[in-house]
């Protein structure tokens, strides 16, 4: 398991079949499980929780300190779900008094220099791309893919399947089903590609649509938006994802896109 250059804690809980590699630093109150690779010069700090069969690649530091003058070194967690790829220098900070802990979920690809700060709470099945950063206290649910070089504003929340465009700055909140591009960024359409590809029929896909053709192209405020789209569309697990999403936006969601003349 354990290489005779890497360190590993005395009080570190290792599970079976983990592999460290040389010059791996874990330190104590850390929890692996089973099947998991860390990587050579991987740091994991106190605090982690990583799932099994994960795979951290060289540089990565794991449960480090948040970047928060607000903290006070209270006991806190970074957790990491089963199945999950951290690669090249990714950090990723435990979390305050706020929230408690960092959490991602399991199957997610979070590729090389991006970095996942303090609080964020990140579902299952995400891929961020290299360079994608989030600031503290965001919320990403499912699916969602974050291109390049993505920026996240703290208190943000991203919602499930959505897809945001390769350096883009996120600023209001990104309702769920959308692809969200452009500067600012604008609702360019839903993300029919990925939800086809993750098995939604395409009557589904319609539905869909039609919710953000009457919230984005009829040129209503939100308020307006949503009475209408309770009032005419059918409820679906969809329909209702979307509005209780916009209806519990804190920081408002980003806007539509219209072309200048």
């Amino acid at each position: 398991m354990n290489q005779p250059l890497a360190y590993v804690h005395p009080g570190a809980k290792i599970a079976k079949n983990v592999v460290v590699e040389p010059f791996a630093t874990i330190s104590s109150n850390v929890e692996i499980g089973e099947g998991t690779w860390v990587g050579s010069n991987v740091t994991i700090m106190e605090g982690a929780r990583i799932g099994k069969n994960c795979n951290i690649y060289p540089g990565a530091v794991i449960s480090g300190v948040p970047q928060d003058l607000k903290f006070e070194g209270e006991e806190s967690l970074c957790e990491i779900g089963d199945n999950t790829t951290i690669r090249e220098c990714v950090t990723i900070n435990r979390g305050t008094k706020d929230r408690g802990t960092t959490k991602i979920g399991d199957n997610c690809l979070i590729m090389a220099y991006s970095h996942i700060a303090h609080d964020c709470f990140v579902g299952d099945n995400c891929i961020f791309s290299n360079s994608s950063t989030l600031a503290g206290h965001i919320t990403v649910g499912d699916y969602v893919i974050l291109s390049g070089f993505v920026a996240v504003h703290q208190f943000c929340k991203i919602g499930s399947h959505a897809f945001v465009a390769g350096g883009s700055l996120v600023r209001k909140d990104v309702p769920p089903f959308v692809k969200a591009a452009r500067e600012p960024l604008s609702y360019v359409g839903i993300n029919s590609v990925g939800l086809r590809r993750r098995g939604f029929a395409s009557a589904k896909v319609q539905e869909i649509q039609n919710v953000y053709r009457i919230l984005y192209q009829k040129k209503y405020n939100n308020t307006q938006a949503l009475e209408i789209i309770q009032a005419e569309l059918n409820a679906t697990p969809e329909r209702d994802e979307i509005i209780q999403f916009i209806e519990n936006s804190q920081r408002g969601i980003m806007k539509g896109y219209f072309q200048k003349n």
